[in-house]
């Protein structure tokens, strides 16, 4: 295998076979391509695209570039969740222990931030002592007896996506049909799962700003998906503003704790995170209606089950036992806090969510190399919805910065990212279709 034969085969627009991917991918697992060649064929397929037989190889190889993981002993379906990335989407933080409290086996294997995007991996890590990538057999233990487990990619869980994964975050090839597909599930291939529901944004805050390519990217995932034997569907949700009222990475695990005690009731958030809890029961067969399913993960969130299950997860994944009871002793605050006046009185009818993301970024909430550290403490909160009535001078957010400087910039660049009118908007409804 010549690996700029391959490159050039894909820049020039020809179809590769399952054999010449496979042994492209093996190299890249082996450590045997430089990033500029990992980058190179990154880029011919975000130009040329791959055809459903290419995409099936290409997942297929990611997946068995390492091992797969065996469930043979837990007697509960196992089901995930996974989002195409978004500006304050922290679904998965609460979703993983509704579905464990309702009876799912949860064994997600998530990401860190890609481009402008969060990553639930960053959100996590803001957690004194989480284990991100325990070994196998704790991993195995926390989702038997706690319910569920969020951690990373191991060395050895389609070890092929993961140094991929790092090389188009900085690359810009992350919003490629191909490439979204097989990394996606190409972990969750390996994690062993019976079901899956996908969650594809739309809007200016995703990689897909059109419906029309996010319904493309949905039925790419849910056949290949099918195809493999996981019994899969998506939702398409509306990405076009950040959908927790938080942006960052501490303050999207606070916002996360706030959740789970019940205080973030009627929210956009709140009904993405019961609309994936319903499909992922649905699906399993745990419940017999999206009725049935919204109600029973209502009754876990209002129990108090669900956050228990998390303690758990925290708990035995190496973080404080107490840390629902005690955000502020282990959840780092930023040393500057500042409010971000509404330019003029009327009501908030848009925003670039994208430009937020890559406000976080400019923060230090987010990396621009995969080596760069992140500042876990930065980012924004209070984040008013779209639709909101505002008068001038009334904070829209609040922006956690490690110095004033860094606070101002960031203050006026939120306070552009949002556009005032006179006139009440019409709101695109937030979930806003099923694949």
């Amino acid at each position: 295998m010549i690996p700029q034969e391959i490159i050039r085969r894909k820049r020039d627009g020809d179809e590769l076979d399952a054999a010449d991917i496979s042994s492209f991918i093996a190299a890249l697992a082996a450590g045997q391509l430089s990033e500029g060649q990992i980058g190179a064929f990154a880029m011919a397929v975000w130009f040329k695209g791959m055809s459903r037989a290419e995409i099936v190889a290409l997942t297929l190889a990611m997946a068995d570039s390492g091992n797969r993981l065996q469930w043979t002993d837990i007697d509960r379906p196992i089901a995930d969740k996974h989002s195409t990335g978004g500006v304050g989407d922290n679904v998965s933080l609460m979703l993983a222990p509704i579905a464990a409290a309702c009876g799912l086996a949860v064994p997600m294997i998530s990401g860190r931030g890609l481009g402008h995007t969060g990553g639930t991996l960053d959100k996590l890590e803001s957690i004194p002592g989480y284990m991100i990538t325990p070994d196998a057999d704790l991993f195995h233990k926390v989702v038997k007896e706690a319910g569920c487990a969020i951690i990373g990619q191991t060395g050895t869980l389609a070890p092929a996506d993961g140094r991929l994964y790092a090389v188009r975050d900085v690359t810009a090839t992350v919003d490629s049909i191909p490439l979204i597909t097989a990394s996606i599930l190409s972990k969750k291939l390996a994690a062993g799962l019976e079901t899956l529901v996908l969650d594809v944004k739309v809007g200016n805050g995703a990689f897909m700003a059109d419906r029309g390519q996010a319904e493309i990217l949905a039925q790419s995932l849910v056949e290949v998906a099918n195809g493999a034997g996981v019994k899969t569907s998506a939702l398409i949700t509306d990405m076009n503003q950040p959908l927790a009222d938080s942006a960052g990475n501490a303050v999207e695990m606070r916002n996360c704790l706030d959740f789970l005690a019940g205080r973030k009731k009627d929210t956009r958030l709140e009904t993405v995170v019961l609309a994936f809890a319903a499909e992922m029961l649905v699906k399993s067969g745990i419940a017999a209606s999206s009725d049935e399913a919204e109600t029973m993960a209502r009754r876990a969130l209002s129990s108090g089950k669900a956050a228990e299950v998390f303690a758990r997860m925290v708990s035995m994944l190496g973080g404080p036992a107490d840390l629902i009871e005690n955000p502020d002793r282990y959840l780092a605050r930023a040393p500057v806090e500042k409010p971000v006046p509404a330019t003029r009185s009327g009501w908030l009818a848009a925003c670039d969510a994208r430009g937020i993301g890559v406000s976080v970024i400019d923060l230090g909430g987010g990396r621009r190399h995969p080596a760069d550290r992140i500042d876990h403490r930065v980012g924004f909160s209070e984040l008013l919805p779209l639709g909101t009535r505002v008068t001038a001078g009334e904070p829209i957010a609040l922006v956690h910065a490690a110095d004033e400087a860094a606070a101002e910039r960031a203050a006026t660049a939120l306070a552009t990212h949002y556009r005032i009118t006179e006139d009440r908007p019409e709101l695109t409804p937030v979930i806003a279709g099923l694949v």
